[in-house]
């Protein structure tokens, strides 16, 4: 059975670079945290990557750039989104059979940012796009940057929306206090960034967002970014949310979910029975959630689906997700 993992990330020496060069380290600390074993996984698009896809069993990686991607750089992040995507797009040449790919966008400049993905998607034939949470001080929802989300949509392809670390005025007020090191990982994956990522998807909904584009399709991953364990609390929202529809609807109508090597059948179960098994995901989060002996495919084996479910979340789901929209 053919497995794609569509959470599986690459950096590049040029975006490392220029993160280094406004100092992002210090405002963002998951920009300092790649390093060693991950750095030289996250470099790598060729041969080890290709070892260690087989080693746990995953068919295909659709390949992401890393957070917090391009969200804090200038007009210099539309060159280099550019220069990524043709990268990435060479690898897919020499490997269609192992990779795809989600476009990395220069969100700062969001007309920009909309026409790259359509590049992307028209030319490279990629599958979307990934978004990494704010932009600067704004939030995904706002209106600065609609036209991405209308490029999406218009185009038929799906965004990611991958957690980042909360602003540093969120991470001094819940997050700090401890060692710098466990103040980090609070901030970022021990929890923080995915109740930042759950946020996100949050306010588009409450914008209105999924009202203007209804045909539009957001990802979450580890299993929704906590939102889908809230759904009841959310739905109390609908007494004062002015939506066209109550918020159990964006939730199996816009929001696919991905398991990001959460390999949990009881938070898998949990996720379909909010948004169907229609609209499960299967990711490693690669290279942060490797591990060895067969992972992958030892958990698709026993997540609990039957045989058709098990060929949805492993492939069949992203398929019809993410049908080809290149220009003939």
């Amino acid at each position: 059975m053919k497995l794609i993992g569509i959470e599986e990330h690459y950096l590049t020496a040029n975006v490392r670079k220029a993160w280094e060069a406004i100092g992002l380290a210090a405002t963002d600390p998951s920009a300092a945290a790649h390093s060693g074993e991950v750095e030289r996984r996250l470099f790598d698009l060729a041969d080890m990557r290709l070892v260690l896809m087989d080693e746990t069993g995953l068919d295909i990686q659709v390949l992401s750039l890393t957070t917090p991607a391009l969200h804090d750089l200038g007009q210099e992040s539309v060159e280099l989104a550019r220069r990524a995507n043709d990268a990435v797009a060479e690898v897919i040449t020499r490997r269609p059979d192992r990779f795809q790919a989600l476009a990395v966008l220069p969100v700062g400049q969001p007309e920009e940012a909309a026409l790259e993905l359509e590049r992307c998607v028209r030319t490279l034939g990629f599958k979307g796009t990934m978004l990494c949470g704010r932009v600067g001080n704004r939030n995904l929802d706002h209106s600065d940057l609609w036209p991405i989300f209308e490029s999406a949509s218009a185009l038929g392809v799906p965004v990611l929306l991958h957690p980042r670390t909360p602003a540093s005025a969120v991470r001094s007020a819940y997050y700090s206090d401890f060692t710098p090191e466990v103040d980090a990982a609070f901030a970022m994956y021990g929890l923080g960034w995915h109740y930042d990522a759950g946020i996100q998807f949050i306010r588009l909904v409450l914008a209105g967002t999924f009202d203007r584009l209804p045909d539009l399709q957001v990802i979450l991953g580890h299993w929704g970014e906590v939102v889908l364990f809230y759904a009841e609390r959310l739905a109390a929202m609908d007494r004062v949310s002015g939506l066209a529809h109550p918020i159990s609807v964006y939730l199996r109508r816009n929001l696919y979910v991905t398991a990001s090597g959460m390999f949990s059948p009881h938070y898998l179960a949990h996720a379909a029975s909010i948004v169907g098994e229609d609209r499960l995901l299967f990711s490693t989060d690669y290279p942060y959630q490797y591990r060895p002996g067969g992972d992958a495919r030892r958990f698709l084996a026993e997540c609990g689906l039957d045989d058709a479910g098990k060929a949805a979340f492993a492939h069949g789901n992203w398929q019809r997700l993410t049908q080809d929209h290149r220009a003939d």
